[in-house]
This record gives structure tokens, sequence and C-alpha cells, in this order.
């Protein structure tokens, strides 16, 4: 895919949605550190459900300090790897403190250097909290980079790379939520909706899935049934 239609298959995106957020939960920098911490292999909904009694509970590193790790990890035991991240959050949360004086460092390199914060959560930080144009990328814009042919890549890097290369100035902040999105709800692993797709007819993908007909869809019960007489 060259950069006219990698510009092309954004702004369609950019088009069908030109507001789009993160569906994490948080209130400030911090919260957002945080929540995108917790988020690695787990979802968005499950990450909110859990961080609604956390961020209740600590919602600066001081509070969550005092709250320890014990603490952090009764909040959060129904998400994936709990007792991993509550040290994770617990020790960002003293280091912060330590060496930040309790502020989200606006650096990649400070954030890095966080317990528990890899290139993507800070890449996710940067872009959300301090407008930078930093490139996020999970599975969902790993697959879907790879399969539309937008920034195919061997490595999470050379995809995100190349997305930077190739993201029109104005989309560099919001493509990060648009491609999530489109990875997440449309653009699936196992089963891509490609007929629901606005930037399908830019998409380099050879197996496009076509609508299913009325006849499969009534096959997986999805309507109702006829009363019987």
């Amino acid at each position: 895919m060259g950069a006219a239609q990698a510009e092309a298959f954004l702004r369609a995106l950019a088009a069908a949605n030109p507001k789009p957020e993160t569906e994490l939960l948080f209130t400030d920098p911090f919260t957002l550190l945080v929540a995108v911490a917790l988020s690695a292999q787990a979802t968005d909904a499950s990450v909110n459900r859990a961080t609604r009694g956390l961020f209740a509970a600590a919602s600066t590193p001081e509070a969550m300090v005092a709250l320890g790790e014990d603490g952090i990890a009764a909040h959060i035991r129904t998400i994936g790897l709990w007792r991993n991240k509550a040290k994770n959050v617990a020790a960002l949360s003293a280091q912060l403190i330590e060496r930040h004086g309790g502020q989200v460092p606006n650096d990649r390199a400070a954030l890095e250097a966080l317990p528990g914060v890899g290139r993507k959560t800070a890449n996710v930080v940067l872009s959300i909290a301090f407008n930078e144009a930093a490139m996020a990328v999970d599975t969902h814009i790993f697959r879907l980079g790879n399969r539309t042919g937008l920034a195919p890549g061997k490595t999470v890097r050379a995809v995100e790379d190349l997305l930077v290369a190739r993201c029109p100035p104005d989309l560099i902040g919001p493509a990060h939520h648009l491609l999530i999105l489109h990875g997440r709800y449309v653009c699936k692993a196992r089963a891509p909706e490609c007929w629901r797709c606005v930037a399908a007819a830019f998409c380099n993908y050879k197996a496009k899935v076509p609508a299913p007909s009325v006849t499969t869809l009534v096959g997986r019960g999805s309507g109702p049934e006829e009363p019987k007489p």
C-alpha cells in the first residue's frame, strides 16, 4: 500500500468517526497511566470495572502508595496478571513520587523506566495525556496493519514506525484510536466484518468477507421463531 492509499484508508476511518476516544476510564495522566498499565492482556471493559473501585480509593500516586500492593490487588483481582500488576502499580506510584514529584513525566525514557510500563503504554500516555505524535500498537493494530497492507511488519516496532511515517500529521493523534476501535469491532481477528468497513475500498486484504445472507442469519438463530400453528 502506497502513501496515498494509506492516507485514503485513514481518512475514511476518520470521516466515519471524527472524534475517536479511548474506552479506558481515567481523569488525569496518572489514572490514565495506571489504566493503560492494567490493560495488558485484559479488555478495557474489565479494566474499567476494576478501576472504578481502585480510583475511588486511590487516584494519586501518594494515595496508591498508601493503599499498598495488597490493597491494590484487592481491587483488580478480576483482571489478568493481577498480582504482578498490583506490584507494578505500587512501585510505579512510589517512583513517580521519588523521581518526578508525583507527576507523570512527559518523556518517553522516563515513562519506560517506570515498573510495568513498556513502549506501548508510554505511547498511549504521550499521545492522550500530552498530545505527542506517538503511535501505540497493540494486537488489534498489529493485525490490522498487516492484514490491510496499511503498515505490514514482522514486529510491533516495524508496524509502529510505518504507521507514523504514513499517517498525515493531522491524524497522528486520533489514528491510534481509529485503528484500535476498527480492529476491535470491525476488522476482527477471526471474523472480519468487511461488509461494514468504511475503508474497504482502500484495503488490500484479498479474502474480504461478504455480508452474511439472510439464510445464514436465520440459521444462526438471529431472529425470533415463528409461532407454531
